[in-house]
């Protein structure tokens, strides 16, 4: 009897071995899909998911995944095909628009050295603020398509954020007065340097000033650290902490910046993050914050 006992023994004693080994292949085989299904859809790349395993189902799954992947491939290539159509066509759009308006610019121009009634001299004054609108967006947007699909290299050089930023302030010191705005700047004695381009930066910051100017109930505050942080501060009644944070979304805009096109701190964005940078909107006790961090 104890032959028996000890043989049965050893009989489970085997298959507890191997089923411990053939759940320990199946973990395998699950961390082995898992991972090359992490890889396939974070690199551009035609590879399929392939497992060690023989165990059927594992090959099964793999196999169902890998269908999956195709269609998602097909489907990539699709969106990306029609959205750089899209932006070549957008790009299109707003160059050749530039050439009727700068016509219609000029003739307004003419017209107003006409004499003219005063419901002319209303009528003219709001085709000319629509014709200025229109112009700001086709500028806009040709600006936005040609970020947005160009694979110019970025200029980049050492540079001191403390002196592009004043440069920027400066070019924008006669809107701000003209809006009643008194910028409060704050800045390091010692210059901050990053390794960044000139022309993407002065647009970042000119961006965003014309979002104050837009936006602000008369104030600005401006910051910036040794961090390497900037921050742009001002009370705006007219936001809220959801349309602060959809203040970086393509053509929004609130009911205060009709003239603004909503596409300033789009802009802002891309350019801010090819630059290795981040860009956040938070809105907090009736101020709006824009912070801007080039690490």
């Amino acid at each position: 009897m104890e032959i028996w006992a000890w043989a049965v023994i050893g009989i489970l004693f085997l298959f507890i071995l191997f089923l411990l080994l053939k759940i320990h292949l199946l973990h395998k085989a699950a961390d082995e899909i898992a991972e090359e299904l992490d890889e396939k859809l974070h690199t551009d790349t035609n590879t399929l998911i392939t497992v060690s395993t023989r165990d059927r189902h594992m090959r099964s799954f793999a196999a169902r995944l890998n269908a999956q992947l195709r269609l998602l491939r097909a489907e990539r290539r699709r969106f990306q095909s029609g959205d750089l159509e899209l932006k070549e066509a957008v790009t299109n759009i707003s160059h050749d628009l530039r050439t009727p308006l700068t016509a219609i610019c000029g003739y307004l121009d003419l017209l107003e050295r006409e004499e003219k009634s005063e419901a002319a001299e209303r009528y003219l004054r709001m085709i000319e603020n629509r014709t200025e609108m229109l112009r700001q967006l086709t500028e806009e947007l040709f600006r936005y398509s040609v970020i947005t699909s160009s694979a110019e290299e970025l200029s980049l050089e050492s540079l001191s954020l403390n002196s592009v930023l004043e440069e920027s302030l400066s070019a924008y010191y006669a809107a701000l007065k003209k809006t009643g705005i008194t910028p409060e700047i704050r800045m390091p004695e010692e210059s901050v340097r990053r390794t960044l381009d000139r022309g993407h930066l002065s647009r970042i910051f000119g961006n965003i000033l014309s979002n104050a100017i837009k936006y602000s109930d008369g104030d600005l505050s401006v910051t910036l650290c040794d961090t390497g942080e900037i921050t742009f501060s001002n009370y705006a009644h007219s936001l809220t902490p959801v349309t602060a944070g959809r203040l970086f979304d393509r053509f929004f805009t609130v009911e205060t910046g009709r003239s603004s096109t909503g596409l300033g701190l789009s802009i802002a964005k891309l350019l801010t993050e090819q630059m290795g940078g981040s860009i956040t909107a938070s809105y907090e006790d009736g101020r709006l914050i824009i912070a801007l961090c080039f690490p």
